[in-house]
């Protein structure tokens, strides 16, 4: 068995609300909603503050999903309570972001704006050349961050682009004159 599939969810009941179903698990907290599908080899089961996931079979499929689907419930969990949050930082001469209304609009040295709508469950925030992408969904905010990342990569040579605030971007040397 899965040593992180073995461990209990600890949660407080009083914020937040699990509900396992046939085949999914939702999951109410102050936040928002989550809801997640659950294989058919996986069985979920709530006691007072606590959620256990156990394999109702011995294959290696219900060993390789057993500590997954405790992490994704895991997640639900922080997601409903807490949120998630990614932080993009944006480098270059005329380049910047702002909020209007949900939408987030990015001046990346091209010709036009490019104006990124925000999907359900996410919201931006914007501050001098940071861009922070929040939701409750760790999926969903790592994809939306992931998607911002790949309108503008940041380059080798002078850094500029878009990249994560705790990423290190390798720099490379520029072309050195003829002797």
């Amino acid at each position: 068995m899965s040593r992180v599939g073995k461990k209990p969810i600890v949660y407080n009941p009083k914020e937040v609300e699990v509900t396992p179903g046939e085949g999914t698990v939702q999951v109410k907290g102050p936040k928002g909603t989550l809801s997640q599908p659950v294989h058919r080899l996986m069985a979920v089961e709530t006691s007072s503050g606590a959620i256990l996931v156990t394999p109702t079979a011995s294959s290696r499929l219900s060993r390789s999903l057993h500590g997954l689907t405790r992490t994704l419930i895991a997640n639900m969990i922080t997601g409903v309570t807490q949120g998630f949050k990614k932080e993009l930082e944006i480098n270059g001469v005329g380049y910047r972001a702002q909020v209007q209304g949900k939408n987030l609009t990015l001046h990346l040295g091209y010709s036009h704006p490019i104006v990124v709508p925000a999907p359900d469950g996410i919201h931006f925030e914007v501050e001098k050349n940071r861009v922070t992408v929040g939701g409750v969904d760790k999926q969903l905010v790592g994809q939306v961050a992931a998607n911002l990342r790949s309108l503008k990569p940041p380059e080798p040579y002078k850094g500029k682009g878009i990249k994560y605030v705790e990423e290190k971007i390798r720099r490379k040397e520029g072309k050195t004159g003829a002797k």
